[in-house]
């Protein structure tokens, strides 16, 4: 007889793989494949929702019956490992990429990248802005040498597509039905929450060369000489003071 964790284990997969042979018919009676359906039925249901929750683009892009039956492969293949239902759906963006039916649409697995980013910002953390007067303080020899902090609600993503265009035009509330060209050229992207909002912002191959850099890590001086090297008119004061300002800078380490 099966313990209450091999049982517990059993039911979970025969839900995923959608098959009531695992479970031991003597504990669970009669008609177990009736029963199983229900559950069956009800977690695909919730589950399919809440990835279309998250990627209501995609659902645009492929269709409701494309999503379904994509989802449906995505929730077998990739079951949700917490119990936090916001959490489900952060390898979609990879699934998709290597999904054979959607090999024609090569754009869709960076849209939905975009839309986890805008999804997770959403939900992190907040922080205290950084008030310029910290920085005021410091030397300029210490100045040089710091490492910025960005707020946590802040995510940077570079595409070889224009998924922003993608994105925008494709939200309820939008007026345009033009079509776009999928290789129209790529995006540098900041993805922050403002207040209650998401807000998506493309930035010059310069500013994103220095975020990118300040988000690993890196000091001032070797951030500023990685935006050089993608816009030789870079220019750090001013950099510094708009992005502490809007708050995408929220502290620094000596």
């Amino acid at each position: 007889m099966q313990s209450l964790h091999e049982l517990q284990v059993a039911f979970a997969g025969a839900i995923v793989d959608r098959d009531a042979s695992a479970i031991d018919w003597t504990l669970c009676g009669n008609n177990t494949h009736d029963r199983l359906a229900v559950y069956i039925g009800n977690t695909y249901h919730n589950l399919r929702g809440a990835l279309r929750a998250v990627y209501p683009v995609v659902d645009r892009l492929v269709g409701e019956q494309f999503f379904d039956y994509t989802a449906n492969r995505y929730i077998r293949d990739h079951p949700s490992q917490s119990g936090d239902i916001q959490r489900f759906g952060d390898s979609f963006p990879a699934f998709l990429a290597s999904f054979p039916p959607a090999a024609s649409l090569p754009y869709l697995s960076d849209t939905a990248t975009l839309e986890w980013l805008a999804h997770e910002v959403f939900h992190a953390a907040d922080h205290a802005p950084l008030p310029l007067s910290e920085l005021s303080g410091l030397a300029g020899a210490e100045c040089s040498t710091l490492r910025l902090r960005l707020h946590p609600a802040c995510r940077l993503f570079a595409s070889a597509f224009p998924v922003l265009k993608i994105w925008q035009v494709n939200q309820p509330e939008s007026p345009s039905d033009e079509s776009i060209d999928a290789q129209a050229g790529g995006d540098r992207l900041l993805v922050r929450r403002v207040g209650f909002a998401v807000d998506i912002q493309a930035l010059p191959d310069g500013e994103f060369a220095m975020l990118r850099a300040l988000r690993a890590g890196q000091t001032i001086d070797d951030a500023y000489d990685l935006a050089l090297q993608r816009d030789p008119g870079f220019a750090l004061g001013e950099f510094i003071e708009r992005r502490i300002l809007d708050s995408t800078i929220v502290g620094f380490d000596l």
